[in-house]
């Protein structure tokens, strides 16, 4: 590799739309408005977009498995968009789900430029389910998003296709985030011992500072100030979502945002003439994924790949921890940034903060795309402090798929050199983990739980546990609300009951003593 193929951010954008849902532009028409700005945030004319030879575009949630299409929008985002901005770009991919996807995708953009396989890219996303969402709901129709288009070939796919979870999992309720977050929560304290009103307290601790960080946002979907109490108490508007988590405690999907990111070779940027003050370098990357399903992980308050992605990106980037200036953790829920946090030996209350967004309950959650308006953030905090080093992670599905960039202005000493993601992958899928029984009976012991709410009060408790033979399983609980009340009062990991078969056959149902 030479000087001339080393890859370099040129320029980012954003978007937020908060006008009426039935004029709301279509998804094409966000991705675009990013596209452009980014354009323009590197000082070039829009028309250079007819020049890229790369293409990403972030998954839509609305295209996760399962998910239908009642909304109209594109068959193939990446070509309805090449197709809107002139450009014919060979190598074009839209991802999978899951929200590291915008760092993977700069990650493997930034290794096709150090290899000389693409001179310049477009990572872009966008999310549309906040109008979209009011749309179907006052039945105001989508006939003026013009980007519809349902015949395209299918575009090419790029990131893991799997699932979250696996169908016994989702039949207990372990197939949607609000559920599965609070277990990891509820193990964590747990495990340190700390009273669930004490941990309530931390919690809004933890992200009263992220409500701070969006009030200054402009691109903030939540410009709220809010303090830690009133993060974690119980109100008409703050209802309890999945115990310990509160409304304000829960990255928020409906919104309307884009982002994107334009990347070039430095050869490029140079003959675009771009400001050598825009430049922003990522100097450290890794990719990697915990042991895939929640059901097979070793515990449920670590994570293996978090922690790997993260050395590997210091040993990449050739500094420590001690030397980065500039935070954002991933924060869809409070567990991650402290799982994160602690698999990185950051503490909760560092100084330098642990993001610049104000994060996903805050900022926003547009779906797979937040860590795009991370990146975008970062670059512009970047080259206004010359020379310092900031730190992005991103997570995708259940603490699944871990991605991790270290960006600078500097320019890079060395060759971009991205280590193959099987190499970590390796050492995380050699990780011992308890066996699974899926039909379960007689005693058992709750390893974590929550119980889940509804906008009218107490559904259902869920609960992962084991066996007596220490096999791992997941059950519900009785759902009176007596039953559901003492599991948010007392501490529930450790009790014991028995676990049978719930009277329509469907699940298992654990009996507490």
């Amino acid at each position: 590799m030479t000087d001339e193929n080393t890859p370099v951010l040129i320029g980012a954008g954003q978007f937020t739309y908060r006008g009426e849902p039935g004029q709301s532009p279509s998804p094409t028409a966000l991705l675009k408005i990013a596209a452009e700005r980014a354009v323009a945030d590197a000082g070039l004319d829009p028309a250079v977009l007819s020049q890229i030879d790369g293409l990403a575009v972030v998954g839509f949630t609305i295209d996760a498995p399962g998910g239908g299409r009642l909304v109209p929008h594109s068959s193939n985002p990446p070509a309805t968009l090449a197709s809107r901005i002139g450009a014919t770009p060979p190598w074009s991919v839209y991802s999978h789900m899951g929200g590291n996807s915008p760092q993977q995708l700069i990650n493997i953009v930034s290794q096709r430029i150090a290899q000389g396989q693409t001179e310049m890219a477009l990572v872009v996303g966008c999310e549309f389910l906040g109008s979209a969402t009011k749309r179907l709901m006052r039945q105001l129709g989508f006939d003026d998003w013009d980007d519809a288009e349902t015949d395209l070939p299918e575009p090419d796919r790029i990131g893991d296709p799997r699932p979250g979870a696996t169908p016994y999992e989702s039949a207990h309720g372990l197939g949607r985030p609000i559920n599965v977050y609070p277990l990891f929560e509820n193990a964590l304290r747990a495990r340190d011992g700390r009273s669930i009103p004490d941990h309530q307290a931390r919690l809004g601790e933890l992200f009263a500072p992220f409500t701070e960080v969006a009030a200054r946002n402009p691109e903030a979907w939540f410009p709220i100030a809010r303090s830690a109490e009133e993060l974690v108490t119980v109100t008409d508007r703050n209802r309890m979502v999945g115990f310990p988590y509160t409304k304000y405690l829960n990255a928020i999907m409906e919104v309307d945002q884009s982002a994107g990111v334009l990347v070039t070779s430095l050869k490029k940027a140079r003959e675009l003439g771009v400001p050598e003050d825009r430049l922003v370098y990522l100097h450290g990357c890794a990719d990697a994924s915990d042991l895939w399903y929640p059901t097979d992980r070793q515990d449920f308050h670590s994570s293996p790949a978090m922690r790997l992605t993260g050395k590997r990106a210091f040993e990449m980037a050739g500094i420590s921890l001690d030397e980065v200036n500039h935070i954002d953790l991933y924060s869809c829920f409070p567990v991650a940034v402290e799982i994160g946090a602690e698999e990185l030996g950051l503490s909760l209350d560092d100084p330098r903060g642990l993001t610049v967004t104000g994060g996903l309950p805050y900022m926003g959650g547009p779906g797979n795309n937040y860590a795009m308006h991370s990146i975008a953030v970062m670059m512009q905090r970047l080259r206004d402090h010359p020379g310092d080093y900031g730190l992005i992670t991103a997570n995708g599905w259940f603490l699944t798929k871990q991605s991790t960039g270290i960006y600078s202005t500097r320019r890079p000493e060395k060759a971009f050199d991205r280590q193959d993601p099987a190499i970590i992958q390796a050492q995380i899928d050699a990780l011992g983990h308890p066996d699974v029984i899926e039909l379960p009976q007689g005693p058992g012991t709750i390893e974590t739980y929550t119980v889940v709410h509804g906008r009218e009060g107490y559904m259902l408790g869920i609960i992962i546990g084991r066996d007596s033979e220490g096999r791992r399983f997941v059950a519900h609980t009785p759902s009176d609300e007596a039953a559901l009340a003492d599991l948010e009062a007392t501490e529930a990991v450790g009790r014991t009951g028995q676990v049978t078969r719930s009277d329509d056959g469907k699940r298992n149902l654990f009996i507490p003593d």
